[in-house]
């Protein structure tokens, strides 16, 4: 395993004077320095077959960077627009928080979308129809800034 492969939200111990620097990394420099990568395994499903995802950021940089974020949320990923695949409101706290990165540090995230929409005024979960879709996987920075993002597309039949 490489050393520099971690989990999101996986604390770590990091020096004083390493995380120090990221304070003189510019917020708008930090975001540009994570890259987000998306994969699935497989291109093509059925409908309702889970599709297993996985995002990986990395802080290109060879310094600490902390990317700002607006709320308690520092990340997020969509299924053609809607977060989390729902039309549902989501709700953080608004409290600002940051995104971490040690120098060159890559941090993962697996997980499985279920393969269903999830819709608000019905109340219900339904199966998207057949057609390409769009997962795509952001770092939460704030409304009208650069935000790190990825997406893959799959198709649906």
């Amino acid at each position: 395993m490489d050393r520099r492969d971690t989990t999101v939200g996986n604390a770590s111990a990091t020096g004083t004077l390493t995380r120090g620097l990221a304070r003189f990394v510019p917020s708008s420099l930090a975001r540009r320095a994570v890259s987000v990568d998306v994969t699935t395994d497989r291109a093509v499903y059925d409908r309702g077959d889970p599709v297993a995802v996985t995002v990986t950021f990395e802080n290109r940089l060879p310094v600490p960077v902390d990317v700002p974020t607006p709320a308690a949320r520092r990340w997020g990923w969509t299924v053609n627009g809607n977060l989390e695949a729902s039309d549902e409101r989501r709700y953080t706290r608004s409290q600002p928080s940051t995104f971490a990165f040690r120098a060159g540090e890559r941090k993962q995230v697996s997980f499985v979308w279920h393969g269903r929409l999830e819709r608000t005024d019905d109340h219900e979960s339904v199966l998207p129809d057949p057609g390409e879709y769009e997962i795509r996987a952001f770092v939460a920075t704030h409304e009208g800034t650069h935000r790190p993002s990825d997406a893959a597309t799959i198709q649906i039949r």
